[in-house]
């Protein structure tokens, strides 16, 4: 394993980060895929043993169990001064007023609930998971450097939004002397790079980490186009994100079989070499329902792709609708 600073804190983290989206009671939230707790101890116990020290959460990863499920298997394997993790807000928990977003009160109010189910009094990095049009920028920013200040959290990111909404932030932070943003979780991929447009060169220029989400993009890049799996069948939202495109996709897919039947490895390790051979990454978000996941990913830092092959993975990109 790898480590590398998170931006321009001081931060140090593993090279790949690990994702918990995948682990939760089934029944609960909207991923019944979901590996149970003792399917996802085993996982999370060999992150660690391959040097995985950073692990992404979210408080509405199944309905909170993801964060429950974590927090359990980090204490029972390692130092919390060992681990860096990160979760998120944003996404209602519940019913009715207050309830989402990122006003002060929810903000507060969800801190105080994923630090109980990660049994932990602080995070490393706590993000806001969407832009809130709702309410306004000063309001949020300041509730996170307080929250900051407080010593609950350590620092602070964003995820998937605009490049001029990230700016935005980053200057009323700035303006005011409250905590900036030193990383950001988006969707990049071989199937989706329209962040390479706008939010990458923001980040590199404000020297902001990147930390991608579904690198491999949901698996689609990993196996035939048509083959299926219980997330592809399940996952309503994944779905959602391909079907303008698919046909397009196809092609890329196609094209990163190729590479890897020339190279002899597996698909998804050609995926994430081209994802970590971009100077904006910092550190891939890998989701894992198998310990070989894992060992791809790990495989994965020691591929250096030519720039022939680099050529031949991008050619065939066509832009898409920005989500």
């Amino acid at each position: 394993m790898e480590y590398v600073k998170l931006g321009r804190s001081g931060l140090e983290v593993s090279k790949l980060s690990l994702g918990t989206m995948s682990f939760g009671v089934p029944e609960r939230g909207n991923t019944p895929w979901s590996l149970n707790e003792e399917q996802s101890r085993p996982i999370i116990k060999k992150a660690l043993e391959l040097g995985f020290n950073f692990f992404s959460s979210a408080n509405m990863y199944s309905d909170g169990t993801s964060e429950e499920f974590l927090g359990r298997a980090l204490n029972d394997f390692a130092r919390r001064d060992e681990v860096v993790i990160s979760t998120k807000v944003f996404v209602p928990m519940r019913k009715g007023p207050n309830a989402m977003g990122l006003s002060r009160k929810v903000i507060m109010t969800e801190i105080d609930n994923s630090l109980r189910r990660l049994g932990t009094d602080y995070v490393d990095l706590y993000q806001i998971h969407r832009w809130d049009p709702n309410t306004p920028i000063e309001e949020t920013m300041e509730a996170l450097h307080d929250l900051v200040k407080a010593g609950k959290v350590r620092y602070i990111g964003a995820s998937s939004m605009l490049a001029w909404q990230f700016a935005k932030a980053q200057h009323v932070a700035e303006r005011n002397g409250w905590t900036r943003f030193i990383s950001m979780e988006n969707r990049l991929n071989l199937l989706y790079r329209e962040e390479e447009r706008e939010m990458l060169p923001l980040c590199k220029d404000e020297g902001v980490g990147v930390t991608p989400y579904l690198p491999l993009a949901a698996g689609r890049l990993t196996r035939d186009w048509n083959e299926q799996t219980s997330r592809s069948e399940n996952d309503q939202v994944a779905k959602a994100l391909f079907i303008k495109t698919e046909e397009a996709d196809r092609k890329v897919a196609e094209r990163v079989a190729e590479v890897a039947a020339n190279r002899g490895i597996p698909r998804a390790q050609v995926a994430l070499a081209w994802l970590l051979q971009k100077e904006e990454v910092t550190a891939p978000i890998i989701g894992s329902t198998k310990i070989s996941h894992l060992e791809d990913s790990v495989s994965a830092l020691s591929v250096k792709l030519s720039s022939e092959e680099i050529t031949s993975l991008e050619e065939l990109y066509t832009p898409h609708p920005w989500v």
